[in-house]
């Protein structure tokens, strides 16, 4: 008989109040399916929503610099290479090159003023705690 694998804790990402709303994202760690990978947790219209940092249109990295990730007018997560811009609250495309598609994303809670991350099957701490 197989066991159930063993679900792994969250994990704290940061302090509530480091995230301003519509600001700099912060970045942390992960591995994809076992290959290692970056995400980011920001927080807009006065949630925390968190994806991988992974453009859809080419698998790259897509903030501009360390943790910027919105358009000038903080309204799109654009990717610096290529445009793609993706709404923030769901991860959708919404134009340029990235289709029809949906950055993959990471579930997240704002508790007690601290961010959390939920590790899932195929996205795991980096560095196991």
């Amino acid at each position: 008989m197989l066991e159930a694998p063993v679900a792994t804790p969250p994990q704290l990402l940061c302090a509530g109040d480091q995230l301003a709303e519509r600001g700099t994202a912060f970045v942390f760690d992960v591995l994809h399916y076992r290959e290692p990978a970056r995400a980011f947790v920001l927080r807009f219209d006065g949630q925390v929503v968190a994806y991988l940092n992974r453009c859809l249109h080419v698998p790259t990295e897509m903030d501009w610099q360390h943790g910027e990730f919105l358009d000038g007018d903080r309204e799109f997560i654009i990717c610096s290479i290529h445009g793609a811009a993706y709404e923030p609250r769901e991860g959708r495309c919404v134009g340029g090159p990235c289709g029809r598609g949906k950055l993959t994303s990471l579930q997240v809670v704002e508790r007690d003023g601290q961010v959390y991350w939920y590790p899932s099957r195929d996205t795991q701490p980096a560095f196991p705690a």
